[in-house]
């Protein structure tokens, strides 16, 4: 078990532009997924799964929905009078308020708060990707070789490695190049943005970024290339489990959709790694006589009296006798009326599919998102 020796920073400010109308009104980490959860709760069950005590939640763009989701934590047991979870938003200092500049600075400017908790190692996590793991054998991989920092990494396809920041190491796993997403890069192992930290080596570094005025205070353009110019220990821990970051409207669907596949590592039925949330006080699932559920996740309060097939399917949906959904990710509160045709698509929360309307094609390649204002093809 970790316990107090870390503590985590959960950077949860992002804005997800490229998810369109998803993130209109919420931050990214707060995106609905998969038929009952919000992308953070991924990495908050991470980090209560690896037994660490202590979590900040670093939240700047459009934070209120985010805060009611994870409250006082104690959804993932982090309601304690000692350690626990604390919600760290910008504030204003003597200098006056300021947004936070860069996923360094978010933890600069909460340098008292970590110092508050003595720890020897800070864990800089992502809010926003849909992923299982145990910190704790990133930790011994950390201790093991005696790092200053641990970088988190997987390998990705090849031909989406330009998408990514790569890492560079020699035969022992230590880090030699960074390169920020490579027209040609050298290899495919790509940084999950996970750092394991020692931190009194980081609390040195973040106060050198933040003197640095021309710096954008962020961890990867910055502070992790400076550390490696000054010679640090830095090496890699490479994760061979599923992950994915749903920056994008179709890699969002996708993830959705890869939990319908039997194949897939993302287990959300494992008993001794469960995922959690803030969960709903709705009434069971209702299929009706004569409706059809094939391949899919129906969550609390449905009623489905249609037809179901490869759908997840958030709270309090109805779906009207003779409409059919297929391949599609549908927002709590919607209501799919009689004889209308879903396919490929991302329904937002509480909006109405009227009677007949179509939607989607199987055969076409793109997912439409339908939300209270329009439909785009994506």
């Amino acid at each position: 078990m970790i316990e107090n020796k870390v503590v985590a920073m959960l950077l949860a400010g992002g804005q997800g532009s490229r998810l369109k109308a998803l993130t209109r009104k919420i931050a990214k980490p707060a995106v609905p997924f998969g038929g009952k959860y919000r992308i953070i709760d991924f990495a908050l069950s991470n980090a209560a799964n690896s037994g660490i005590d202590n979590i900040g939640i670093l939240t700047q763009y459009k934070p209120y929905l985010l805060n009611s989701h994870i409250g006082i934590g104690s959804s993932w047991d982090y309601d304690r009078n000692v350690g626990g979870l604390r919600v760290l938003p910008p504030f204003t200092s003597e200098d006056g308020g300021r947004w936070y500049t860069g996923t360094a600075n978010a933890v600069f400017e909460n340098i008292d708060y970590i110092d508050e908790q003595d720890p020897e190692y800070v864990l800089i996590l992502s809010g926003d990707h849909v992923y299982k793991m145990n910190y704790n054998d990133l930790l011994e991989e950390h201790q093991a070789k005696s790092a200053d920092v641990t970088i988190a990494v997987m390998e990705v396809p090849w031909d989406e490695a330009p998408r990514f920041g790569i890492i560079n190491v020699d035969s022992d796993g230590r880090i030699v190049e960074f390169e920020e997403k490579p027209e040609n890069p050298k290899n495919n192992l790509a940084s999950m943005g996970i750092y394991m930290f020692n931190w009194k080596v980081l609390r040195d570094y973040l106060i050198k970024d933040d003197a640095d005025p021309g710096s954008d205070n962020d961890f990867g353009k910055n502070v992790l290339p400076l550390m490696l110019s000054e010679g640090r220990k830095m090496y890699t821990w490479v994760f061979d489990g599923y992950w994915k970051d749903v920056g994008t409207v179709r890699s969002y669907w996708e993830a959705n959709m890869d939990l319908l596949d039997p194949l897939n590592t993302l287990n959300l039925y494992d008993k001794d790694w469960r995922i959690y949330t803030r969960s709903k006080n709705l009434p069971p699932q209702y299929i009706a006589r004569g409706a059809i559920v094939k391949n899919s996740l129906v969550n609390e309060g449905c009623y489905v009296k249609g037809e179901v097939v490869r759908s997840i399917l958030f709270s309090d949906v109805i779906v009207e006798e003779g409409a059919m959904i297929e391949d599609s990710v549908v927002l709590s509160d919607c209501v799919i009326k009689a004889g209308a045709k879903v396919s490929k698509a991302v329904i937002l929360e509480g909006v109405t599919v009227e009677a007949g309307q179509v939607i989607g094609q199987g055969d076409e390649d793109c997912i439409y998102m339908v939300s209270d204002r329009n439909i785009s093809k994506e």
